[in-house]
Parts: C-alpha cells; sequence; structure tokens
C-alpha cells in the first residue's frame, strides 16, 4: 500500500528545490512529514478530512499546520482537503447546517430562504446576504464541527482499518508462497 502512494506523492526533494518553498524548507522537510506508515496516513487523513470543510481558501493552510504540529504526511492531507470543490461544498454545507439545527433543537420552520439580489444595488445585495448569513451562523458553526469530526474519526477508522486488512492479506499470500 505505502508503493502505491508513494507513486503519486510528491518527491521532498524536488520540494526542496522550489524557490518558493525554500523559506519554510527546515519546517517542510522534516522526514516525519513525509514518512508513509498506517499511523501517518490514518491521522493525515483524519486532518484533511476535518480542514476540508474550513471555509474559504484556508483548508490547506489549516491542513498544513495540523500536519506539522501532529507530525503525520502532509501531502496526503493536502491532497484529501480537495474533497469539498464547487460542486460538493453546498450539500456539505446543508448537511453541516441540519446537523446544527437538529442539535440545538431547531425547527426546519426557522429557516429563511437566502434575500433576493437587487439589480443594480451591489453593496446593499452583499449587505443583505451577509445579514442572512449570519442568521445561519450558529447551527451552520456547530453543524460543521460535528461534521468535520465525524469525518475525521470515520476516514481514520476507515484507514487503520484497510491498512490493516491489507497487511493481513499480504501475510497470507507471503505465508502461501
Amino acid at each position: 500500500m505505502r508503493r502505491l502512494l508513494k507513486r503519486y506523492l510528491p518527491d521532498p526533494a524536488s520540494l526542496a528545490s522550489n524557490r518558493w518553498l525554500a523559506p519554510f524548507g527546515s519546517t517542510l522537510l522534516h522526514p516525519r512529514l513525509w514518512h508513509l506508515n498506517r499511523h501517518s496516513a490514518a491521522g493525515a487523513i483524519a486532518i484533511g478530512l476535518f480542514c476540508g470543510l474550513i471555509p474559504g481558501p484556508f483548508q490547506m493552510l489549516g491542513a498544513a499546520l495540523g500536519c506539522m504540529l501532529l507530525r503525520v504526511n502532509l501531502p496526503l492531507a493536502l491532497f484529501t482537503t480537495l474533497y469539498t470543490n464547487p460542486f460538493t461544498i453546498v450539500p456539505l454545507y446543508i448537511l453541516a447546517f441540519s446537523i446544527g439545527e437538529a442539535l440545538m433543537g431547531r425547527g426546519e420552520a426557522d429557516f429563511t430562504p437566502p434575500p433576493e439580489w437587487p439589480g443594480g444595488d451591489v453593496l446593499g445585495g452583499l449587505a443583505a446576504l451577509a445579514d442572512w448569513m449570519v442568521t445561519l451562523g450558529r447551527p451552520l458553526a456547530l453543524g460543521l464541527v460535528v461534521l468535520a469530526s465525524s469525518l475525521a474519526i470515520g476516514g481514520y477508522l476507515l484507514i487503520r482499518i484497510a491498512w490493516r486488512a491489507h497487511l493481513i492479506h499480504q501475510w497470507r499470500r507471503r505465508r502461501q508462497r
């Protein structure tokens, strides 16, 4: 399994020669951030799944910081954050809002649809959209934390189980030979 993953992950030596990453070389090129075993892979997947729900362009930054803190595989965590994209982010946020509402005890009647976009008043439209988003705040924030945590725990356990099953399969094949 390690050989399969290493085939697709970038080489640390190629990143060391990158002029944009050179200032962070001592931190980003720490050997434990590039080592691949079942512990680092499972931790990286968990961090990537958790940080994938961070709003905006901070997903990969959050994943990189989490990897540096917990010393798990950096490229795998960065790649895992890509499960959120323009096609999946809206359903995930709707699911997170529903989870938050259910946990807060609010019903479907509390949901207000987004405001109509005024034709020429861009600032007024953005202000109305911001006000609408603030009303979604608490249930959405709670739902995002719960959904991200459950995805991270599920991903961690799934990778640990899959890696273990792969090892057992390899052991049995080796024993048969």
